[in-house]
């Protein structure tokens, strides 16, 4: 397998993407995608074919001679951890694989047939952090890295330096899952990820919410009456507005691509005129000092991020689920009262309503006789709602949008983030 080089910056990047992709085009290459292609190493055209290629051809397995190693068993206790397989990432004993012996020896002639593989060996990295490779967008300290950290604890968080490149990093089998924000309680919906969920065939296996919790930081010694500029990311800027200005801070404010590189440039560049907003870890990882401590203007501030994978989890019915879906009518928004219906006849309670304009589709012309042609915009809309695809009341809800809709996609259905929180506070 090939080993994967970090880009200089240590921050996935889409022209590092890119190059990856095309080293990982060659002839022999296995290719970890749903593209069943036949290749040098006999893999079948189904999937089950291509699952237990890709669980073998990953396995070391020793094959040495069974008298050699029982001998060395004798006088050596580490020979059964020496005789260790890896499939899918779980250590597997050699002999429990039985698999087929290569060499002809008599021993090998009475070896009992090989066992099939099991569920257990194919089975997908562990949903709960060990050893999950998370992509976020942003460096290291950003409010991303926190969330990454939220869902999936233990895990591996892999910096990017665009949204774009998080979806890319799950699709070419660099990371295992992203997480990427969605919607802030004080600055609406991120527009651009929703954009890449609907360009994108990733899906959407849980959702997290993360208390946002701003500092204001600059290099140690440095004073507030010492400072001219503020930068940030363009919504933490407008999140601590007020407060900046109750703080006496009338100075130039700056907007950068996020909060954890603003902190990361003030620190690099030795700029001792200029303040950061981000996290107060990312203070500890630049060595920033903090001037003031949260400095959010609502205490209430809360980001939603969502845990997306390249394939669904299977629904469930034993505790609160949230579906996502989008959807689209060649007659515009005349069906949404419809569809609206749908939910609402079944008691199925909205979280979320969205409209985004239709890209490939921006203007309808209608025309009519009495007053010309009229120019409308195409919408598509995004909609979250309580209940779980395992429901029958959501089945029939959606089989009742897909009359009235030209276009309909379940984004993913998954469990919702009951974790209790409380809001930020100044001190704490």
């Amino acid at each position: 397998m090939t080993t994967l080089t970090q880009p200089p910056s240590n921050t996935l990047s889409l022209n590092y993407l890119l190059k990856q992709r095309s080293k990982w085009a060659g002839p022999n290459r296995v290719k970890c995608v749903y593209a069943f292609e036949p290749t040098s190493f006999g893999i079948g055209s189904n999937r089950v074919d291509w699952q237990s290629s890709c669980a073998i051809l990953s396995s070391k397995v020793f094959s040495e001679e069974k008298s050699s190693s029982s001998s060395n068993s004798t006088g050596n206790n580490n020979s059964t951890a020496d005789n260790i397989a890896a499939v899918n990432g779980h250590k597997t004993a050699v002999t429990d694989l039985n698999l087929v012996p290569i060499n002809g020896s008599a021993d090998n002639a009475k070896s009992l047939p090989p066992k099939p593989l099991t569920i257990s060996d194919l089975s997908p990295a562990p949903m709960h952090g060990s050893q999950l490779r998370v992509a976020y967008q942003g460096v290291p300290g950003a409010y991303s890295e926190a969330a990454a950290g939220k869902a999936y604890p233990n895990c591996e968080a892999i910096p990017c330096d665009q949204f774009e490149v998080a979806f890319q990093a799950v699709e070419l089998w660099i990371a295992d899952r992203a997480v990427l924000p969605v919607e802030n309680s004080l600055g609406g919906s991120i527009h651009r990820n929703y954009d890449l969920l609907l360009r994108h065939r990733l899906h959407i296996v849980g959702e997290v919410q993360l208390p946002v919790h701003h500092c204001l930081l600059a290099l140690p010694g440095v004073r507030k009456e010492y400072l001219s500029r503020v930068i940030s990311h363009p919504q933490a800027l407008a999140q601590c507005e007020h407060t900046l200005t109750k703080l006496g801070l009338n100075v130039v404010r700056e907007a950068v691509d996020d909060t954890a590189g603003a902190a990361e440039f003030v620190a690099v560049n030795c700029l001792r005129d200029t303040a950061a907003i981000a996290s107060a870890r990312a203070a500890e990882l630049y060595g920033l000092q903090v001037l003031a401590d949260g400095i959010q203007d609502d205490p209430s501030n809360v980001t939603r991020f969502v845990m997306l994978a390249r394939e669904p989890i299977i629904p469930r019915t034993d505790r609160p689920f949230k579906t996502s879906i989008v959807f689209a009518h060649d007659k515009g928004t005349s069906v949404l009262f419809k569809v609206l219906s749908a939910f609402a006849f079944r008691n199925i309670s909205l979280t979320k309503i969205e409209s985004r304009p239709h890209r490939n589709r921006p203007i309808r012309l209608v025309d009519d006789a009495n007053v010309g042609t009229a120019k409308h915009f195409e919408y598509l809309f995004y909609v979250d709602f309580e209940a779980s695809m395992a429901d029958v009341r959501a089945q029939n809800a959606l089989a009742e949008v897909q009359e009235f809709t030209s276009f309909l996609r379940v984004l993913g259905s998954y469990p919702m983030d009951m974790t209790p929180w409380t809001p930020s506070s100044r001190g704490n």
